[in-house]
């Protein structure tokens, strides 16, 4: 099993230590140190003001804080969370995933999701009625100018003829590609295309307004996961190839007083069971103390007893 944290700007708004050129230092500093796995940061780049007063987030481009983080540590894997491929040209994706995979030393995975947020779509002039013919496009797209010369592509709202862009990724054949959302379309891209998985634990209210599956109990993550197994081994491929990456609420809340690490490792064994091998981890982001006071005591509690 790994670990991996989301930079935690996780309101509105946010603590303004979490946005430093050393806040930002410190959490991946840390995280590595504790031996956590990946680090990652969310894509808003145009949220709307009632979306961050209904309980939305502020957010860093993630591209730009990943490279910032890379240049800070050694080992830790850079995986956002998650880029949403519709909101950009593919072949910007492209050079800045390659870009950001060359300079981390092949650190790199393209962590991506269709969107959900209608007016972030509109105020970057992207359709949100498109955002599924978008992302297809853009995948196929993003992997082309990563691994061939000369690409040519008609695309919906561009025309590509005879692009090269060098250097390309460090990691061959390309950088990791994990699929984000909860539905079978998104399973069947992974299956398709991936190398791994992302899902999010997600109620009903939740699930409306992100505009996805419902996945809110291990019984449903296991079967999504056998239906996931399924749809890869009708193509060939081998289940125990994907990443899967999930949380857990076992043991509770991970920056409180009351966390219950033996719990929390029984959660995490039982992700494993279902075939998860990715264990996402929420953090506290009122306080960079504490956020950074959690990642050790995870690191100490969780990932130790885990790694030895």
């Amino acid at each position: 099993m790994k670990f991996a944290i989301t930079h935690p700007l996780v309101s509105h708004p946010y603590h303004p230590d979490l946005v430093t050129g050393a806040g930002i230092a410190a959490v991946a500093r840390g995280a590595e140190a504790a031996g956590f796995n990946g680090i990652g940061f969310t894509d808003h780049p145009a949220p709307s003001q009632r979306w961050l007063d209904g309980g939305g987030h502020d957010a860093l481009d993630p591209f730009v804080a990943l490279s910032f983080c890379a240049a800070t540590t050694e080992r830790i894997r850079l995986i956002p969370n998650i880029v949403v491929l519709p909101y950009r040209n593919p072949f910007m994706v492209a050079k800045a995933s390659a870009t950001l995979d060359v300079l981390s030393g092949g650190r790199f995975t393209l962590a991506v999701g269709v969107g959900y947020l209608k007016g972030e779509f509109a105020a970057l002039g992207v359709t949100h009625a498109e955002r599924n013919e978008l992302f297809d496009e853009a995948l196929a797209v993003v992997v082309a100018a990563w691994t061939t010369d000369e690409v040519t592509h008609e695309g919906l709202h561009f025309t590509a003829r005879g692009v090269t862009a060098h250097p390309r990724p460090l990691t061959r054949p390309h950088p990791p590609i994990w699929i984000g959302g909860n539905s079978g379309r998104a399973r069947q891209r992974v299956a398709d295309h991936g190398q791994g998985w992302a899902p999010f634990s997600a109620p009903a209210g939740l699930a409306r307004t992100a505009r996805t599956a419902v996945l809110d109990t291990p019984k449903a993550l296991s079967l999504a996961v056998a239906d996931l197994h399924s749809r890869l081994e009708e193509l060939g491929r081998d289940p125990a190839s994907i990443d899967i990456s999930f949380s857990t609420g076992a043991g509770g809340d991970p920056a409180g007083d009351t966390f219950n690490a033996e719990a929390h490792l029984e959660g995490v064994a039982a992700l494993a069971a279902i075939g998860v091998t990715w264990v996402q981890v929420g953090l506290p982001g009122d306080d960079l103390g504490r956020t950074l006071a959690t990642i050790e005591r995870y690191g100490e509690q969780v990932i130790a007893p885990l790694t030895g």
